[in-house]
């Protein structure tokens, strides 16, 4: 019944954009039909059959919604009732909003990942690459991110990665092992955890929670390959398949001074993938087991993780969050905090926004910011300079070129779990969390030595701290009414959100 109510519900919303905009020659894939298949694609608890059920509802309505006014245009000379030549202006400017959406070079949806690991146990994703949506990204093409989820008592198997790897956990409670050395150092993490590791580093994952499933966002950074990483199983077997049977077995018979036979039967084994189910006992042994060359750091044990000397993890939630209000919280975490993260010379921050809450207008002086959301619903908005030269390019047919007065552009997207956008250095930025749920992002910042993140309104905005002349020359009116607007909002960096939170593709404003 509750989805049948939902269902009933995305129809109904639909049925009132296209009341709205009546006297409009729709196509078959206009704003309003695109964002109606949206909503039913992210249905909560609808399996597939309902959401083809909703979209195929959607597409029932704009085709009788074509003959109805087709019939009314037949009746009235060609024109609506409502007026044909205004409508058929927005609608066009609804298809330029939707094509500038497509065409957005921050923002990635679930499409523009790929599955590179998927078993009944769980699934490795990996976004693409940066530069292959736009070369505007350029600036941080060395860099992948991506998400580990499995299922409670699952085995990820020994691998390693020609690629730096810095580990945020979000859920679940995960004991990742490395090989370091001669020492095998195993650490018991929890939500909040942060853990590098580096490139070329054995290592294995379970996860010890009986219930909850375990989600692990990935920031990695190739050594090998600009933009290009690779997996190395170390196990044996054929699925995955493992390192050692890409040698002669001549060689592995030298090697490891067996017999052939042997060796068939270590490494011809048919496996159930590299994500695999583990017996209680198996996981509560590699949980806590211990040996003479061995560390098992749990995270609540003596080792002092907080301290930036220590290999092991750090945990971004215990540390005091640098702004925090009944609008939201921020948690930051540099190399001063963790010292593995000084070489790759990132900041990791994560926001906790509350419903119906936003995030001030805001820029950082030197970081990139590439920002997953984990949780919740909502928007976000930022100013581009790029964007719009390029327009104004392709409007005027001729070479881009700077122009003597910059204008800037509003790019926008959809949040939700699992989406991402990238934030530029100096792009002013801010994100607002639905009044359905509050939205959670965790951001890697890249070139995070010496960055300031500046707000642009709120208690402490940048304008406050202006000469009173400046004030006046900047904004052409006198200081106390430039004063006045700007020490309105007395809250800093988490504010009650807009009143008006339409959002969705048809709301996007060029």
């Amino acid at each position: 019944m509750e989805i049948k109510n939902k269902l009933c519900l995305v129809v109904l919303v639909f049925s009132v954009l296209l009341a709205v905009s009546s006297g409009v020659d729709y196509k078959e894939k206009d704003p309003e039909l695109r964002q109606c298949q949206h909503q039913c694609q992210h249905l909560r608890g609808a399996d597939e059959q309902q959401k083809q059920i909703c979209e195929q509802r959607c597409d029932d309505y704009i085709k009788q919604k074509k003959q109805e006014e087709k019939q009314r245009r037949g009746e009235g000379g060609g024109t609506s009732f409502y007026g044909y030549d205004e409508d058929q202006e927005q609608y066009q400017g609804q298809q330029r909003q939707q094509q500038q959406y497509d065409q957005n070079p921050y923002f990635f949806e679930d499409q523009d990942f790929e599955t590179i690991v998927e078993t009944d146990q769980g699934r490795v994703q990996i976004l693409q690459k940066f530069t292959e949506k736009s070369d505007l990204l350029r600036g941080i093409q060395n860099f992948r991110i991506g998400s580990l989820i499995t299922n409670p008592h699952s085995f990820v198997a020994p691998h390693h990665l020609d690629a730096d790897c810095v580990c945020f956990v979000f859920q679940g409670r995960p004991t990742i092992s490395m090989v370091r050395g001669e020492k095998r150092e195993s650490h018991n993490l929890e939500r909040g955890d942060i853990l590098r590791v580096p490139a070329g580093t054995p290592v294995y994952i379970i996860n010890r929670d009986e219930n909850e499933k375990l989600f692990i966002v990935k920031l990695l950074r190739p050594v090998s390959l600009p933009d290009q990483f690779e997996a190395f199983f170390g196990g044996g077997g054929e699925n995955p398949e493992s390192i050692f049977r890409a040698f002669s077995p001549e060689v592995l018979q030298a090697a490891f001074k067996a017999g052939r036979d042997e060796l068939q039967r270590l490494f011809g084994q048919q496996r159930q993938g590299s994500i695999m189910k583990a017996s209680r006992e198996q996981i509560q042994k590699m949980s806590h087991s211990s040996g003479g060359a061995e560390k098992i750091w749990p995270f609540h044990g003596d080792e002092p993780f907080s301290t930036s000397t220590k290999s092991g993890p750090f945990n971004l939630f215990k540390k005091r969050p640098s702004q925090s209000n009944q609008h939201g919280h921020l948690f930051e975490a540099d190399f001063n905090d963790y010292k593995q993260l000084e070489e790759l010379d990132i900041q990791i921050s994560f926001a906790n926004i509350t419903r119906g809450s936003m995030v001030a207008p805001h820029f950082n002086s030197k970081s990139t910011k590439i920002s997953f959301v984990l949780d919740g619903e909502g928007f976000f908005e930022m100013a581009c300079p790029h964007l719009a030269s390029q327009e104004s390019s392709q409007r005027q047919q001729q070479p881009q070129r700077r122009s003597s007065s910059p204008s800037y552009q509003n790019v926008r997207g959809d949040l939700r779990r699992g989406t991402v956008f990238i934030v530029p250095a100096g792009h002013p930025v801010t994100a607002i969390a639905s009044r359905n749920s509050n939205l959670q992002i965790l951001c890697f910042e890249v070139n995070a030595k010496d960055n300031v993140k500046i707000p642009l309104t709120g208690k402490s905005n940048v304008v406050s701290q202006f000469e009173r002349e400046a004030k006046e020359l900047a904004f052409g009116v006198p200081v106390k009414e430039v004063d006045r607007i700007f020490n309105k909002q007395q809250d800093q960096f988490f504010f009650e959100g807009p009143n008006n939170q339409q959002q969705g593709r048809m709301w996007s404003v060029v």
